[in-house]
């Protein structure tokens, strides 16, 4: 709704992308909204996409997330974003990129832990993914 104000009071669309650091192009399709629509047609009507993973499939990803990696097949405790991605894309049939599954976790509460000091037999620093009201 921001765009709106630069365009009332007779601002150029470069002008108002300027103010409104967007793009020449998003200050262009934003005006020609409002000037069809006024202000409803610049409303947000939320994601243009369904999201890739939806209420119903994160229960049943946080339900198999609460066993330990162990019933997965790995060895020791710890939940990574690489392991939580092989797991979703096992139950779903799905790839995920590393950052999509962050997001995810991180919009239902799920939080990571870092090592304080990394071990001496690895060589790069593991980050665990917790959910926010774990005992872990």
């Amino acid at each position: 709704m921001e765009a709106v104000e630069p365009f009332a009071h007779g601002y150029t669309e470069t002008r108002a992308a300027k103010e409104l650091r967007a793009s020449r192009m998003s200050a262009s399709r934003w005006n020609r909204a409002w000037a069809r629509g006024g202000s409803a047609a610049l409303a947000i009507a939320g994601s243009a996409s369904l999201p890739l993973l939806d209420e119903e499939r994160f229960v049943r990803l946080e339900a198999a997330l609460l066993h330990s990696p162990a019933a997965y097949g790995w060895d020791d405790q710890c939940w990574t974003l690489a392991r939580i991605r092989r797991v979703t894309g096992r139950m779903f049939h799905r790839s995920y990129s590393l950052p999509e599954v962050w997001k995810r976790l991180t919009r239902h509460g799920w939080s990571c832990q870092v090592p304080a000091r990394n071990s001496g037999s690895r060589r790069r620093r593991v980050t665990t993914c917790v959910p926010c009201n774990s005992a872990v």
